[in-house]
């Protein structure tokens, strides 16, 4: 009895010790990035008081969801114990001599600076542009470089615990599914940009059978550069809104981060096609931004992103029902959760 109390007590003291680690790390690199926007002369900080209780009350809890699906046993600990300092080291200088470039860029208001050898007319409008006025948007080998530490900035280094807020809905579905190596859960994720989320899905699913699909060629080359060599997965350079897979081809279909980034047209057709490479049956997670109706008390944070950064679409997103949106396309909501500054909504695909 003596050892099951002390256990409990290690588990307790365990859990309050990540969470305070964590928003400490997290007001550390909020300051990094505050330096960073003033650096490109957005720097502003919109939060009134209550905004700012809201914001450590969600933080505090993100950090204790992340600590419980670990200790859970829903994804290793180690996704939450190890974090790619080694990773951001190196992209820190490069970002720093880059600074010069996104500010003349800013202070143009110039978001159609793209490589020289990239040809407008091969992508959609909407997409070949500079997003956040990073340097060649998404298509170049820089941008995909940077790409990781720049969100993490701007999120104050919780970037990855809100995308492993995904994990769980995945791992409880493929546990229900009795999934195994001779029948492997296959999982395709949109937008997979540099693989980051499907490294971590990879760890929390090892016998998965992964797929990640992007429209950057020079992204998809990141991915293939760092995603470890031991996981199954298959990269795809294709559009999103008209997918090259068959009918039902896939378990489940994440999305994390993309359709705030997009027109509302193409956020249905995207969830559309979602829904349609998926089975009968399946599932469907989508991680993206909080919206205006999700919390009202941080309405100047949610407006003031798209204010400092190049995100044309991102007001008519805040304005959406990312829920209603997924009902649409034919899938029925299964559960909405908040993490911090992102919503997760699980949706199922019905059987015929």
């Amino acid at each position: 009895m003596q050892g099951m109390v002390g256990e409990e007590l290690r588990r307790e003291l365990a859990r309050r010790v990540y969470i305070r680690a964590g928003v400490a790390r997290t007001a550390a690199v909020r300051m990094a990035y505050l330096a960073y926007s003033r650096a490109l002369l957005r720097g502003h900080d919109p939060s009134t008081p209550e905004a700012a209780r809201s914001l450590r009350e969600r933080l505090e809890r993100l950090f204790d969801e992340d600590w419980q699906d670990a200790d859970a046993g829903l994804y290793p600990r180690a996704l939450i114990e190890n974090l790619p300092w080694r990773e951001y080291a190196w992209a820190a200088p490069r970002l720093l001599a880059d600074l010069p470039r996104t500010r003349a860029r800013m202070g143009r208001g110039d978001f159609r600076e793209l490589p020289e050898e990239v040809s407008p007319e091969r992508y959609p409008r909407y997409y070949a542009r500079n997003f956040h006025y990073q340097s060649e948007g998404y298509l170049g080998h820089t941008s995909a470089a940077l790409y990781d530490l720049q969100v993490e900035l701007i999120f104050g280094g919780t970037a990855d615990v809100m995308r492993r807020r995904a994990i769980p809905p995945l791992v409880r579905f493929a546990r229900a599914s009795g999934v195994s190596k001779a029948r492997p859960l296959r999982v395709l994720d949109v937008a997979c940009g540099t693989g980051h989320f499907l490294r971590m899905l990879g760890a929390a699913l090892p016998e998965a059978r992964l797929f990640g699909l992007d429209l950057s060629p020079h992204y998809i080359a990141r991915a293939r550069e760092t995603l470890p060599r031991e996981l199954d997965v298959s990269l795809v350079c294709d559009n999103a809104e008209k997918m090259p897979f068959l009918d039902g081809s896939f378990d489940a279909a994440t999305s994390v981060f993309l359709l705030h980034e997009v027109p509302g047209d193409v956020r249905a057709r995207v969830l559309g096609e979602m829904t349609r490479v998926v089975r009968p049956g399946g599932l469907v997670v989508v991680a993206d931004s909080i919206q205006l109706a999700d919390a009202p008390e941080l309405r100047g944070e949610i407006l003031g992103f798209p204010e400092r950064f190049h995100e044309p679409y991102y007001l008519g997103y805040a304005e959406d029902d990312l829920a209603r949106r997924l009902s649409e396309a034919g899938l029925k909501v299964q559960h909405q959760h908040l993490a911090f500054l992102t919503k997760i909504v699980t949706a199922e695909k019905s059987q015929p």
